[in-house]
C-alpha cells in the first residue's frame, strides 16, 4: 500500500497527482488510464479542505459547496446540475441513482445513518460501529450510469479526537478528487461537532487511484502549490441542522458565519447562471476567505474560457 500524508488538501492533491501520472496503463470502459492500486491518504487538518492552484486546476467552489448541501440534505434531486451540468450524463430518467444523500440520510428509505453514527458515538465513544455504507448492491447491481465511487465512511472517536475514514474503490485525481475531499471533511468536521470532539485526522482510503490520459497534460501544468487555507468553523447543533441546509441552499442567511459563506457562494453562483455577472462578482468579494478567492478566481476562468461561447454555456462543464 502506497501512503501520502498531507496538512492541506493542496499537499495530498499535488502528491496524489504525481502518484498516478507515474501508474499502470489501464482502459476501463475504454477510457485510457494512469492507475495506482491500494493508496492510502491522510489530511491532518481537514479544515483545509479548499484547493487552489491556479492555472493548473481552478475549481468551482459552488459545486463544491451545493455538493456538499446537496448530499448532507439527503437530496438526490436535480437542482444539482444547476452547478455541474455534466452530471445528466450519468443521470437516469433524469435523477442520479448513486447519488450520497438519500442513502447516507434516508437508507431503504427508512434509516437515517447520520444522525445513528452520532447516538452510536454518544452511547458508547470506543465503538466501532459507527458506520455510514452507500454501495448498495442491490441497487448498483442494475446497470444504472451512476455508481457510487464512495463505499463508506467509518469514524472512530479516540482520545477526544474523531478521526474518520473514507473508503472508495476508486478516486479520479484530477477532477474528482478536490471535490471529494471538501464533502468528506465536512462531513467528518460537522460529526466531530455532534459530540463535542476535537477535529483529529482524516483518512482516505483508495483502492483505484487513477488519472485519465486526457488530463495528462493539464498536469503537466501543476508546479508547487501553497498549502490550502483553514477554512472557517462549520460546526453546528443537530436540532435545525436540516432547516440551515435548507436556507444554504436558498442562499438566504443563517447567521453562522461559515454557512453564510457557503449560502453567499451559492447565491453569487445563481447570479452567474442567469447572466448577472456583475451582480456575481460583487457578490463574490462579499464573500471574501478562501471561498470568495475561489470564485474570483473561477469566474476569471470561465471569461478566458468563453471566447466565442457565453460565459454562461462555458459555465455548464463546472467539473
Amino acid at each position: 500500500m502506497t501512503q501520502l500524508t498531507g496538512d492541506s488538501v493542496a499537499e495530498l492533491f499535488a502528491g496524489a497527482v504525481t502518484l498516478a501520472k507515474a501508474g499502470e496503463k489501464v482502459a476501463p470502459r475504454g477510457m485510457a488510464t494512469r492507475e495506482v492500486l491500494d493508496v492510502h491518504m491522510r489530511l491532518t487538518q481537514p479544515r483545509a479542505r479548499l484547493l487552489h492552484a491556479p492555472p493548473a486546476r481552478i475549481l468551482n467552489p459552488a459545486f463544491a459547496v451545493a455538493e456538499t448541501v446537496w448530499h448532507l440534505s439527503g437530496s438526490d434531486d436535480p437542482w444539482i446540475f444547476d452547478y455541474n451540468a455534466r452530471l445528466r450524463r450519468y443521470a437516469d430518467d433524469g435523477v442520479l441513482r448513486g447519488a450520497y444523500g438519500p442513502r447516507m440520510r434516508h437508507w431503504a428509505g427508512r434509516v437515517d445513518q447520520l444522525y445513528r453514527v452520532v447516538d452510536i458515538l454518544k452511547e458508547d465513544a470506543d465503538s466501532r460501529r459507527a458506520l455510514i455504507q452507500l454501495y448498495d448492491p442491490a441497487l448498483d447491481s442494475a446497470g444504472h450510469k451512476d455508481v457510487p465511487c464512495t463505499l463508506g465512511f467509518a469514524f472512530r472517536l479516540r482520545a477526544g479526537r474523531l478521526h474518520m475514514t473514507t473508503t472508495m474503490r476508486g478516486q479520479d485525481v484530477w477532477i474528482g478528487m478536490p471535490y471529494d475531499l471538501f464533502f468528506y471533511t465536512v462531513l467528518h468536521e460537522l460529526v466531530a461537532g455532534w459530540l463535542g470532539a476535537d477535529l483529529g485526522d482524516f483518512h482516505h482510503q483508495v483502492g483505484s487511484l487513477h488519472i485519465y490520459d486526457n488530463h495528462l497534460d493539464d498536469a503537466e501544468q501543476l508546479t508547487s502549490l501553497a498549502a490550502s487555507e483553514i477554512m472557517p468553523d462549520l460546526t453546528t447543533p443537530w436540532d435545525g441542522f436540516d432547516q440551515l441546509l435548507r436556507h444554504v441552499q436558498a442562499g438566504e442567511l443563517t447567521g453562522h458565519p461559515g454557512w453564510d459563506a457557503m449560502s453567499e457562494t451559492m447565491d453569487s453562483y445563481r447570479w452567474w447562471r442567469n447572466g448577472a455577472y456583475g451582480e456575481a462578482w460583487r457578490q463574490a468579494g462579499r464573500v471574501g476567505g478562501p471561498l470568495g478567492q475561489a470564485l474570483t478566481s473561477w469566474y476569471s476562468e470561465l471569461e478566458r474560457r468563453a471566447g466565442s461561447q457565453s460565459s454562461a454555456d462555458a459555465a455548464a462543464g463546472v467539473r
